[in-house]
Order: C-alpha cells, then structure tokens, then sequence
C-alpha cells in the first residue's frame, strides 16, 4: 500500500509561528511533524509516500529530500497554491496508482498504531475507511455516525481523525468541476450511498491547528517516553 500525506495547507491559525514555517515543519517533541507521520509509516511498511506542498514548500523538501535518509521513497506533488484536501489527492492520483492508499493529514499527531489500517483491505462497493475519534473540545458536535462499521450522519457523531484509506474510484463517482475542493465533498456522496466504513479508535490523538493545541501536545510529550 503507499500512502499520502496532506502537506499543502497555508496553516493560518498558526500564524504568526507559519509566516516563516510551514505547518508539517512546526516542532512537535523535537522534531517536525512530518517526520513523526512518515516513521510511523515506514514502521509499518509503507515505504513509498507521496506528499503534496505549496505554501514554503522548498523547507519541506529539502529537509526530508527523496525520504532514503528515513527508510522511504517520497515522491512529490507540488502545487502553485493549495488545491485543499480533495483536490491535492485528486492531483496526485498519478503518483498514488490504482489500488487504495492511505491518507493522513500533516496536522495531526496520533500514537495510533498505522499497521492496523495499512494491512487492512477495503471490502467490496467500499470506497474509504474513515478512522474516527472521540469528540475533541473544539468539535463537539463531531463530523459523522457509525453504525455497524458503516459511516453515516446519524446521531450520535465522532471526529473525523484526518487519517483513511481511499480507493481511488471514489473520485470516479464525483462529478469533479474544478481542481479546488475538499475531501468532503469527495465523502459525501460515497457515505450517502453507504460506501464508506469506518472505526472508532481510542488512542491519543490531537489536531495540532492553532498555537494553543500545539502547546499543548508538546507538553504532554515532556517528560513521556512514548514519541512513537
């Protein structure tokens, strides 16, 4: 399975720290926080990772190069300006072939253990496997149901982690119109249609998206022996 990494995103809300540095380099724990995503993912096999930049996407790619210094192949995918979740995957669909892969957003930092969705194979007429976490305090209301391991917008809601596995047919069943566009609404019509499934997972996780969560993560890191 290969994988890729969300890491185009301007990350307004941390400025004035992101004026200078992008948003997958900021220090968590001592080191960036692209680094964490991509070890995690050698650790569990997946070696060969795309990673789509644009905002100082130079820091990036020149920090981490072609990945051989971290066990992996990174190939990248630049974009003149952001093309948001959605359509930064769809522009990258060359790169990421024709079985499904895994996707993570560079803003979030999790201990969840990547083997468990790196070796897991969509099921048939499934088209993303969502991995879903308990409600932080900044999303309350969460994004979508699960039942039965089927994802929906019942009630009660989780948060989305960021973190899935795509088939890449899902974009076949949008009709696509620009090059600019979320994730979202590449899901909805899919999870409308019961074509996407899910889990629930307990481990920590944090949206590192504003100064304060930043914080926050490094500092329960201090001290800890757990930086896997």
């Amino acid at each position: 399975m290969r994988a890729m990494i969300l890491a185009a995103g301007l990350g307004k809300r941390l400025k004035p720290l992101t004026n200078t540095i992008p948003k997958p380099m900021v220090l968590v724990g001592g080191k960036p926080l692209l680094q964490w995503h991509i070890e995690k993912l050698v650790r569990a096999n997946v070696k060969e990772i795309v990673i789509n930049i644009s905002w100082l996407g130079d820091q990036i790619e020149k920090y981490f190069g072609s990945g051989s210094d971290f066990g992996a192949n990174i190939l990248w995918s630049r974009e003149e300006s952001p093309l948001e979740t959605g359509g930064g995957i769809y522009n990258a669909l060359e790169l990421l072939g024709e079985e499904p892969f895994t996707v993570i957003n560079a803003d979030v930092w999790t201990q969840f253990p990547l083997e468990t969705l790196t070796e897991y194979t969509l099921p048939p007429k499934i088209l993303a496997h969502l991995l879903l976490v308990k409600n932080p305090a900044h999303n309350k209301s969460g994004d979508f149901a699960l039942k039965n391991g089927i994802v929906g917008y019942e009630r009660p809601r989780h948060t989305f982690s960021g973190i899935s596995i795509l088939s890449p047919k899902i974009f076949k069943i949008t009709d696509i119109s620009s090059n600019v566009f979320s994730l979202l609404s590449v899901l909805e019509p899919a999870i409308l249609s019961g074509k996407v499934s899910g889990m629930l997972f307990s481990e920590d996780w944090y949206d590192v998206g504003t100064m304060t969560r930043l914080n926050v993560l490094n500092q329960s890191l201090i001290g800890t022996n757990n930086h896997g």
